[in-house]
């Protein structure tokens, strides 16, 4: 038989005692619900007010997001309060999977609205709202909550307002509340923080990739270093290609052996990334009798390009150290004529938007493209003659993907920072 936890794992220094259970009205005092939209509300002048749809709680984050449903400025009326601060948002309303979701807002939003498929929970004079928010965000406080829902049909579940409010959790004293609140708020907007800029960069590159490269029937990009000038020449790519390696449909059982526990990495359609190498997904690994089979002759090397073929298609990284690795499904690898093409150029020149456009049109398949060798083939490209503009550009998107990914590290780590404490900071 087990015992009910009623000290948390972890704790502030200072607190001590066990936490009391309570009906979470203790802490709400009300549940208010939007407001009904129906498709047939648009804007009618640029003075508009939106009524939010319900993806704007996610993972506990409240995000105010552009696709929202507007009214006129004289159907304001219809509107309930806006979205207040300090206040939970709740999905009594949604997917299975989404019902439940739930949000904490720390700021208030004046011309924003929440839909009737949402909550708004306002705080009672006792306790912190904070830390009821991250309570019920954590993973056993939304497990909870998707447990209220009920509902027959398989796509759609719902809460009720009396079922919420007598959901029982455990607290500490108001003091403590705040104290763990404010350290979740704050890990919240350091997340947030580090998203921004990781946005922020990743608009910068695509903005970069579509205006450093020459545009279709032009010759000179629109953005260029400025030491750098004359046309670029237009090439088949494979003029600039070596060889192309390819293990289509190789697999360890063709060669009469099998993956093993450890040894070399296997990297795949599903670990190449745009930009990267996902070593969390697919971990494939064989011994030295495999990868001899496998790679003889065909090494890779640190810095070659390798580009997916399918499923996805059109994923382009470069080989990250000097490990050895066998090149597996659906990843081809490019050995270049580096005469004529810089390998960091090619890696960034094969994610370009016009380049991605001209391989998708030229692919086969329905909504699982693929490119085969032959559609390489046909694939024209604009390149620098000069290989030190090749290299310039090369390194600043180098650059960049090397900012881009420490904040999407930072944001990984953060995120599980916050996870283990929402699991041992809770009761």
């Amino acid at each position: 038989m087990s015992v009910e936890k009623k000290v948390p794992e972890i704790r502030f220094k200072g607190f001590s005692g066990e936490w009391d259970k309570y009906p979470l009205a203790k802490f709400i005092s009300s549940l208010d619900a939007g407001v009904s939209v129906n498709s047939g509300d648009r804007p009618a002048n640029q003075n508009e007010f939106g009524v939010l749809k319900t993806s704007c709680v996610t993972n506990g984050f409240f995000e105010p997001n552009e696709n929202k449903v507007v009214f006129k400025t004289e159907e304001i009326s219809r509107l309930k309060e806006p979205v207040l601060e300090n206040t939970i948002i709740i999905s009594r309303m949604n997917t299975p999977a989404l019902v439940g979701a739930n949000a904490y807002v720390s700021r208030g939003y004046a011309n924003y609205f929440l839909p009737d498929r949402l909550w708004a929970a306002k705080p009672t004079s006792i306790g912190d709202l904070k830390f009821i928010a991250y309570i019920l965000g954590s993973d056993k406080g939304r497990l909870a909550l998707s447990n209220l829902a009920t509902g027959t049909s398989g796509s759609m579940k719902n809460i009720s307002k009396p079922a919420v409010l007598q959901l029982e959790l455990r607290a500490p004293k108001e003091t403590e509340q705040t104290q763990i609140g404010s350290y979740f708020l704050k890990l919240d907007a350091l997340i947030n923080q580090h998203q921004q800029k990781h946005d922020k960069l990743s608009n910068i590159k695509k903005a970069m990739l579509e205006k450093m490269f020459p545009k279709q029937g032009e010759t000179i990009p629109e953005i260029r270093f400025k030491w750098f000038s004359g046309k670029w020449d237009e090439i088949n790519l494979l003029d600039s290609i070596e060889r192309i390696i390819d293990f289509r449909g190789r697999t360890p059982k063709k060669l009469g052996l099998d993956w093993s526990p450890a040894g070399y990495r296997a990297l795949s359609a599903l670990n190449v990334k745009q930009g990267y190498i996902d070593f969390s997904i697919d971990p494939h690994f064989g011994d030295q009798e495999l990868y001899d089979k496998w790679m003889s002759g065909s090494e890779l090397h640190q810095g070659q390009v390798l580009f997916t073929t399918e499923a996805p298609m059109g994923n382009v990284a470069q080989v990250p150290n000097t490990d050895k690795y066998i090149l597996s499904q659906r990843t081809i690898a490019f050995i270049t004529k580096s005469e004529i093409i810089a390998e960091d150029f090619l890696a960034v020149l094969l994610r370009s938007s016009k380049v991605f456009r001209e391989l998708s049109a030229l692919s086969s398949g329905g909504t699982a493209k693929g490119v085969s060798q032959k559609v390489l083939a046909n694939l024209k490209v604009s390149i620098p003659t000069d290989l030190v503009e090749q290299t310039a550009i090369g390194n600043y998107f180098q650059k960049l993907d090397a900012l881009i990914n420490q904040h999407q590290q930072q944001i990984i780590k953060l995120n599980n920072i916050k996870q283990a404490c929402l699991s041992k900071m809770f009761v």
